[in-house]
C-alpha cells in the first residue's frame, strides 16, 4: 500500500561547497521525489524550524542492536558486527539479525569469516549471502593463519562481498590493553606496539592484492598504517578504511588513572598517530567514520582496567563528535555525510545514504551549534560507557526519519 505523501519544509539543505540554502524534501512512498522549494498544499508536512537537513547515518559495523541509541544519533542503517552471541556464522542467525530492526532502524548484518570467529575455519559465507549478509568480517579477532585469510579473500572475492578486518597482529597484542609508551609505562600496563596494527595490514593488503578481493579496515589508528593504505591504492588494491571519532579526539593519556571508559580496541594512541589519523582524514585517506557502538555495562567496566571490557557506547555521539572535525576545518559538511552516510552505504551495497531525488527517504534533522553534554548516566544505550562523559559538545540529531516518517 502507498504512503501519504509528506513533505518536509523550511529545512536548510546542504550545497556541494559546504554552505547552505533554505529547503525541503517531498517524499512518497518512503522515497524521495523532490528536493528544494517544496509546495507543501494539501499535503502532510514536518516543519524543520531552520534545522539541516542531511542524509541519515549508515553506520558500519556496530557491535550490538541498540534501536534507541540509534535513533538518538540519527542513525537510520546499521552495519552489524558478527560477534554476538552466538555469532552470526549461520544463515539462520543473519536471517534473524536482519529483521531485528524493522520497520525503524534497518539493521544489516555482517557474516562471520569463520565458525564461532575462531579463525580456523571458513563459514558457509555464501549461504549467509543469500540469506542477507551485507558483507564478511573477521569480528574483534584477526586471523592468524595466512592460508586460512587467503581462502576467505579470494572466496569473498568470487561473490564480490567486501571483507572488514580488525588489524592487529594477534600475536604482538596478546594480553595488551594499551599501547606501549610512556602512559602505559607510566600505569604499569600491559601494552602491545603501534605496529602491531601495520603488520597485520601489510599483510592483509598483500593477500588481498593477489585475490583481488575488497578489503575494509574497520579501524586504522596509526601513521603507518595509513601510509601502508596510500600506498597500496596507488598499485590498484582495493582498500578502504574507517576510524572512531575516539581514536581522532583522544590521545592515550585520556586512559589517565587507569578510566576504563577509554579502554578501547584497537587502544588510544599516542598523540603523533593521532594527528596522523586526522590528516588522513584531511587528505580522504579514511573513507568511513563510524561509531564502533559496543555498549558495556558495569559489571563490564567497572573494574581493574586490565580486566575491564574495551569498547564504547558510541551510536548517539557519533554526529555531534564528527561535527568538531568541520569545526576546526578538516573537513566540510559535504565531506563529513560522505563519511558518515555515502561511503558506507555504497561500501555495502545499501540503499540510501543519500540526499537525491529516488533515493530512500532516510532523513535526519540537525542542529548544528545546539549545545549539550555528554552525559552517561542519561544517554538512550543500553550503557553510557563513554569516555567522553561530561565534555560540552555542539552539533544535536532533531529527529531521525526513516522512509519519511520520523523515529522521535
Amino acid at each position: 500500500m502507498e504512503l501519504k505523501p509528506i513533505a518536509i519544509v523550511n529545512g536548510r539543505l546542504i550545497e556541494a561547497d559546504g554552505t547552505t540554502r533554505p529547503g525541503g524534501v517531498l517524499v512518497r512512498d518512503r522515497s524521495i521525489a523532490a528536493i528544494g522549494e517544496i509546495e507543501a498544499a494539501g499535503v502532510e508536512t514536518i516543519d524543520a524550524r531552520g534545522a539541516l537537513l542531511a542524509p541519515g547515518i549508515v553506520d558500519l559495523g556496530t557491535f550490538a542492536i541498540d534501536l534507541p541509541a540509534f535513533t538518538a544519533g540519527g542513525i537510520t542503517r546499521a552495519a552489524l558486527m558478527p560477534d554476538q552471541s552466538p555469532p552470526l556464522d549461520d544463515a539462520a542467525l543473519v536471517q534473524r539479525a536482519a529483521a531485528a530492526g524493522k520497520p525503524d532502524v534497518w539493521i544489516h548484518p555482517i557474516a562471520a569469516a569463520t565458525r564461532a570467529l575462531t579463525g580456523e575455519e571458513l563459514a558457509e559465507i555464501g549461504l549467509m549471502k543469500a540469506a542477507g549478509a551485507c558483507a564478511v568480517a573477521t569480528g574483534r579477532g584477526w586471523i592468524a593463519d595466512s592460508g586460512v585469510m587467503l581462502r576467505l579473500l579470494g572466496y569473498a572475492a568470487s561473490l564480490d562481498m567486501p571483507v572488514i578486518v580488525h588489524a592487529e597482529d594477534g600475536w604482538l597484542a596478546t594480553g595488551a590493553v594499551a599501547t606501549s609508551g610512556e602512559t602505559a609505562t607510566r600505569l604499569g600496563l600491559p601494552s602491545a606496539p603501534a605496529m602491531a596494527e601495520a603488520m597485520a595490514i601489510a599483510r592483509d593488503l598483500m593477500l588481498a592484492e593477489e585475490t583481488g578481493a575488497r578489503i575494509h579496515f574497520h579501524q586504522v589508528t596509526t601513521a603507518r598504517g595509513f601510509d601502508l593504505i596510500r600506498a597500496a591504492r596507488q598499485r590498484g588494491v582495493r582498500v578502504t578504511c574507517g576510524i572512531t571519532p575516539a581514536h581522532l579526539l583522544l590521545s592515550d593519556t585520556a586512559i589517565g588513572q587507569f578510566r576504563t571508559f577509554a579502554r578501547l580496541s584497537p587502544s588510544l594512541r599516542e598523540e603523533r598517530d593521532r594527528l596522523a589519523a586526522i590528516e588522513a582524514v584531511r587528505d580522504g585517506t579514511v573513507d568511513i567514520l563510524c561509531s564502533a557502538h559496543d555498549p558495556q555495562g558495569p559489571e563490564a567496566k567497572r573494574l581493574p582496567f586490565v580486566d575491564a571490557e574495551p569498547g564504547m557506547a558510541g551510536a548517539e555521539t557519533l554526529l555531534t563528535l564528527s561535527l568538531t572535525l568541520v569545526r576546526d576545518e578538516v573537513i566540510g559538511l559535504p565531506r563529513l555525510f560522505e563519511l558518515l552516510s555515502a561511503n558506507p552505504a555504497r561500501l555495502l551495497g545499501l540503499p540510501g545514504g543519500q540526499l537525491e531525488t529516488g533515493a530512500e527517504a532516510d532523513l535526519i534533522l540537525i542542529d548544528p551549534d545546539a549545545p549539550w553534554r555528554i552525559d552517561a548516566d542519561r544517554m538512550a544505550a543500553k550503557a553510557g560507557n563513554t569516555p567522553f562523559d561530561g565534555l560540552p559538545v555542539q552539533g544535536k540529531v532533531l529527529m531521525t526519519i526513516k522512509g519519511g516518517r520520523p523515529l522521535r
